[in-house]
């Protein structure tokens, strides 16, 4: 007879990929710029079109760790064909960018922190750049 499984691995949360379909920052966003599943926006996109082509930011918070926001990013960064430019751990805050196209016009920025109640606070910004 088997035991039963444990509370733990019965509830055990699905990778964050698995959890929502994706759901870009703004309309038009890359797949790059997909929110992370289960953000909670502090305030709408600001999106923007210039010389170089259209870009934005976000800010929301999440459950996740800065690590696992980071990691989210990155994986999303590469798959688009994007190169990693930067990473920074400062104390439990973690930063993430990513570049490519002409002249690394398109790329990927995030920031991710601890924030109030226990929340990871996350500052998203992009470009689609040529």
């Amino acid at each position: 007879m088997t035991a039963p499984a444990s509370p733990s691995e019965e509830e055990a949360a699905p990778a964050p990929e698995a959890m929502t379909a994706d759901i870009p920052a703004a309309p038009g966003a890359p797949a790059y710029a997909a929110l992370y599943p289960g953000a909670a926006l502090d305030q709408p996109a600001t999106t923007a079109t210039g010389p170089d082509g259209e870009g934005g930011l976000v800010t929301f918070t999440t459950a996740a760790t800065p690590d696992e926001v980071v990691a989210f990013y990155r994986t999303r960064a590469e798959e688009a064909g994007l190169t990693s430019v930067m990473g920074m751990n400062q104390g439990d805050a973690r930063a993430y960018g990513a570049a490519g196209g002409q002249a690394g016009a398109t790329n990927l920025q995030v920031v991710a922190a601890p924030g109030a109640g226990g929340e990871t606070s996350v500052q998203l910004s992009w470009s689609a750049g040529l």
